[in-house]
C-alpha cells in the first residue's frame, strides 16, 4: 500500500472504531437512563399507594384509586391474597416476591408477566390499621417493551447515522490525505527526475505553505545545493590536480626519453629525482587533504602546542585535544608558507587564555595581497618562491575546522586558533 492509502486507511479505521464504540455505549447509556427513570416512577407510585393505605385504607379498594400513570399496581394482604389491582392488568397477576412479605424490605427486580418482561418494585405496607392490605405488600410494575423499543430505535438510528458519518469522514480523510501528500508526490517526481538526470543544479518544487512538507523540500534543496557545490569543487579539484600532476610527469617522461637516447647524465638524473620528490609531496598533500575532507572522527589526545614548534616563543603554556600529526602538519605548513611567501625573519608564538589556544606565525613582510584566495586549493600567490602545490594553506584550514578551530589572517600574521584544554 502507498503511504497515502495507509494514512487514509488508518484514519478511516480510527473513525469506524470510534463510531462503533458510540453505537455500543450510547444505547446502553440511554437504556440505563430510561430504566433509572422507570425505577423512580415505580418507587413513587408504591409510596403513593402506601400513604393511601396508611391514611385512608377504605379508599384503597375503591374503583380507580390505584389507577394512573400507565403503571401496573397490585396490592395483596399479609397472606398473599390479592386485595386490589389496576384494571390494566386484566386477568393477569403480577408475581409476588415472598421475601418481601417475610423480611419486610422493599425489592426492585426484573420479572415476567406472562411472556412479557416487566420491571417490578415490591414494597411492604404498614401493619397498623384496619384495612385489608395492612401488613401486606404493594407490587408496582411496568412492561419493558416500550423501553426496549426506544433503545432499539435509538440503536438503529445511531448506527445508520454513524455509518453515514463514517463514510463521509473516511472520504474526507482520504481527500485531506491526498491533498496533504500531493506535495510529497511532486517532491518524489522531482527527486526521481534529478536522480535520473544526475543534475544537482536542479531544485525540487517547494510548496507555498510552510509546514513539515515545505520544510522537507527546503532541506532537500539545501542538500542539493550543497551537493552541487561539492560536485563543482570535486571537478575543480580533479582538474587542478590533473594539471599539477601533468607538469612533473611530462618532465619525467622527457628526462626518461633523454636518458634512453643519450645515456646517463648527472643533471638529468637530478631533475628526475627533483620531479619525483615534487610528485611525492603533491601526492602526500592530496592524501592529507582527502583525509581532512572525509571528516573522520578525531583520534583526540592532549597536545601541547609548544611541542609543535620547539623554537616558538611561549606566552602562555597552552594545550588542546586533537591529532598530533595533523596539528604538526598544520603548523609546519604555516611556517613553510611564511618562508615561501614572506620576507625577513619568521617568528612563531604560542599562547592561550584558558578558553582558546593558538599558534601565531608571522614574518616581516606586508602579508598576502590576495587574502580572499589564499585558502583556495592549488592557488599560489604571485610572490611565491620555489616549488609548491598550492595546497598548504587549504590543508591548514581543513585541519583547523576538523578540530573545531579556525585560521585567522592579519597582514603577515597567520594564527591557528583551537579550543583550549588542560593537559589531561
Amino acid at each position: 500500500m502507498t503511504l497515502r492509502a495507509r494514512v487514509a486507511a488508518a484514519a478511516a479505521a480510527a473513525i469506524f472504531v470510534a463510531l462503533a464504540l458510540l453505537v455500543v455505549t450510547v444505547p446502553k447509556l440511554l437504556a440505563d437512563d430510561l430504566r433509572g427513570e422507570l425505577d423512580d416512577s415505580l418507587r413513587r407510585r408504591a409510596a403513593d399507594v402506601a400513604r393511601l393505605n396508611a391514611t385512608a385504607p377504605g379508599q384503597l379498594t375503591e374503583v380507580g384509586a390505584i389507577e394512573g400513570g400507565g403503571l401496573l399496581v397490585q396490592v395483596v394482604d399479609r397472606s398473599g391474597r390479592i386485595v386490589v389491582r389496576s384494571s390494566a392488568l386484566g386477568g393477569r397477576v403480577l408475581p409476588i416476591d415472598q421475601t418481601v412479605l417475610r423480611e419486610r424490605q422493599p425489592r426492585l427486580d426484573d420479572g415476567r408477566l406472562g411472556t412479557d418482561p416487566v420491571r417490578l418494585y415490591t414494597a411492604p405496607l404498614g401493619e397498623l390499621g384496619s384495612g385489608e392490605a395492612a401488613g401486606g405488600v404493594v407490587v408496582v410494575g411496568s412492561e419493558l417493551a416500550a423501553v426496549d423499543r426506544t433503545v432499539d430505535r435509538a440503536r438503529v438510528l445511531i448506527a445508520v447515522c454513524a455509518l453515514v458519518a463514517a463514510l463521509i469522514a473516511a472520504a474526507f480523510a482520504t481527500w485531506l490525505t491526498r491533498r496533504a501528500l500531493r506535495p510529497l508526490t511532486r517532491l518524489n517526481a522531482g527527486a526521481r527526475e534529478i536522480g535520473r538526470a544526475g543534475d544537482t543544479s536542479k531544485r525540487l518544487p517547494e510548496p507555498a505553505r510552510s509546514d513539515e512538507v515545505g520544510e522537507l523540500a527546503h532541506t532537500l534543496n539545501a542538500m542539493l545545493a550543497s551537493l552541487e557545490r561539492a560536485q563543482e569543487a570535486e571537478h575543480r579539484f580533479v582538474g587542478d590536480a590533473s594539471h599539477e600532476l601533468r607538469t612533473p610527469l611530462t618532465a619525467l617522461r622527457g628526462n626518461a626519453a633523454f636518458l634512453a637516447k643519450h645515456g646517463p647524465d648527472p643533471t638529468v638524473v637530478q631533475d628526475i629525482a627533483d620531479d619525483a620528490e615534487r610528485l611525492t609531496r603533491l601526492l602526500d598533500d592530496l592524501l592529507a587533504l582527502a583525509r581532512e575532507d572525509a571528516a573522520a572522527p578525531l583520534q583526540a589526545q592532549p597536545v601541547r602546542l609548544a611541542d609543535l614548534a620547539p623554537d616558538a616563543t611561549v606566552e602562555h603554556d597552552a594545550w588542546t585535544r586533537g591529532e598530533r600529526d595533523a596539528l604538526q602538519r598544520a603548523v609546519d605548513n604555516l611556517v613553510r608558507n611564511a618562508h615561501k611567501h614572506g620576507t625577513g625573519a619568521v617568528t612563531v608564538t604560542v599562547g592561550g587564555d584558558g578558553t582558546q589556544a593558538w599558534i601565531r606565525v608571522e614574518d616581516e613582510g606586508p602579508g598576502p595581497s590576495d587574502v580572499h584566495q589564499i585558502f583556495e586549493r592549488f592557488h599560489r600567490g604571485p610572490d611565491a618562491r620555489g616549488d609548491g602545490s598550492g595546497l598548504g594553506l587549504p590543508i591548514v584550514k581543513a585541519i583547523a575546522e576538523r578540530h573545531g578551530g579556525r585560521v585567522e589572517v592579519d597582514g603577515a600574521r597567520f594564527t591557528l586558533v583551537l579550543r583550549a584544554t588542560d593537559r589531561r
